[in-house]
């Protein structure tokens, strides 16, 4: 802007009647004033406001996506969260009738890890990870084996880095339609006939709040290991003091109490950590939104800085060639 002022005024100059013999002191003055087109690239003084104004933009638009995950996530937890209150009470009379018991020494371990198959909520599948790893290492040993069945995307891409070998089956997109207990049942049922196991240990989040979930641990022992526990009078629940009617024996009993116990906990185990991503999810979102909008005041701050500082320094350039076309 300056520098297409200073031009043409110094084109008038040059073209005014009243100096048609310019001497060669003023020529050369006017020349230092007036810079020729080529040493003057258009837009340079607006060359850092331009970009600050990119950025402006930039980051709007990342807190109007950040700002609609967080209703997304809202809008979707509040389904999840009532049926997942809801299946706490299948599982929780295994506990009564089986008893519990989280340390017990097996040979056979399978981990069964549940995570989301998407990202951008928080560390809840960091936590998950974590307490696989730290439990693979409790449980493994020279005449033991320890194997993951990884439920979801992110638990995958995590454990393969250092555990490939220990992975022995992996399922994603779960949560792709909602969780419902026959698709849980069928899925448990595939894990069941695939792998060997002394002992399941589910491992979840559960949900608290929105900004607070457990990582959770539940353990299901063989219908062997059980009934041998039982025997031992160890943690396992005494299973001769109930009665059984009907055909079957102790140990179809067991199988079949086995198996649902195996649906019905990881039929809660999905919901828990679907209502806990979703939590983490809203709680992360927030929390970019309003660094997003703490972004956005300094920017614009910068800018108007920017903006400033230009037009006063266009006033003084203008100000300065005046003077000096005038001396």
């Amino acid at each position: 802007m300056a520098m297409a002022a200073l031009r043409r005024e110094g084109r008038r100059l040059l073209l005014s009647p009243t100096v048609p013999n310019p001497s060669p002191a003023a020529a050369a003055a006017r020349s230092s004033v007036v810079p020729p087109p080529e040493m003057a690239p258009l837009g340079a003084r607006s060359i850092s406001t331009q970009v600050v104004r990119t950025r402006m933009k930039s980051v709007k638009n990342i807190q109007k996506i950040t700002k609609a995950m967080k209703m997304v996530a809202a809008s979707k937890l509040r389904a999840v969260q009532t049926r997942t209150e809801n299946s706490r009470g299948l599982w929780q009379p295994f506990t009564a009738l089986l008893g519990d018991a989280p340390s017990v020494d097996v040979k056979k371990n399978v981990i069964v890890t549940i995570t989301s198959d998407k990202g951008l909520c928080g560390g809840i599948n960091s936590t998950s990870v974590k307490v696989s790893r730290a439990l693979h290492k409790l449980t493994s040993g020279p005449e033991k084996e320890s194997k993951y069945v990884v439920l979801g995307e992110k638990g995958k891409v995590q454990l393969v880095r250092d555990s490939r070998n220990s992975i022995e089956m992996t399922v994603s997109e779960l949560q792709k339609n909602p969780i419902n207990y026959t698709q849980i049942a069928v899925l448990a049922d595939d894990i069941l006939k695939n792998v060997e196991y002394d002992a399941l240990r589910v491992i979840f989040n559960k949900f608290q709040s929105v900004i607070s979930f457990k990582p959770t641990m539940v353990t299901i022992l063989s219908p062997e290991v059980a009934e041998k526990e039982s025997e031992a009078g160890g943690k396992v629940g005494d299973l001769d003091s109930y009665e059984i009617e009907g055909g079957e024996t102790k140990a179809e009993i067991l199988q079949n109490l086995a198996e649902f116990q195996f649906s019905c906990v990881l039929y809660n185990g999905a919901l828990e950590n679907a209502c806990s991503e979703l939590g983490a999810r809203m709680s992360a979102m927030d929390s970019s939104s309003r660094n997003a909008g703490d972004m956005l005041d300094r920017l614009t701050l910068t800018y108007n800085r920017t903006r400033q500082a230009s037009i006063t320094t266009e006033l003084i350039e203008i100000i300065s060639g005046a003077s000096a076309l005038e001396g």
